[in-house]
């Protein structure tokens, strides 16, 4: 206890939440940065598993502008944390099948950079 001001009150969350306010603009900042730095793993990477994680950073930041404006004006209905799954199964599906085509290219080609995959006929 610090004169009259109990250090325990201080870590309350309704006073953080009064304290530090995340409006929709923040998640929207996070999400941005987020798309950058996957966006930026797609064009940078020349390693297939590394692009494919840069794709799945993309999907996770359209799932975040998609809840937080869910979140903030339609918090009485569903449509986009339906939405959210649905880009969740798509995101599953898709690194399912970019890892059997990563498999299948790394047994034939013994390397998976991008650089050498680019022949049509193996």
């Amino acid at each position: 206890m610090i004169g009259s001001i109990n250090i325990l009150d201080i870590l309350k969350p309704e006073l953080i939440y009064a304290i530090v306010r995340v409006t929709p603009t923040h998640y929207l900042y996070v999400a941005g940065i987020v798309f950058c730095i996957g966006l930026m793993g797609v064009m940078i990477r020349r390693n297939a598993i590394a692009i494919l994680m840069s794709i799945e950073l993309m999907l996770n930041a359209v799932n975040i502008v998609l809840i937080a404006g869910g979140r903030a004006y339609g918090p009485k209905t569903y449509d986009a944390s339906s939405f959210v799954i649905f880009i969740i199964a798509v995101a599953a599906a898709e690194a399912i099948v970019g890892l059997a085509l990563i498999l299948a290219a790394y047994r034939h080609m013994k390397d998976i950079n991008i650089d050498d995959m680019s022949i049509m006929k193996w």
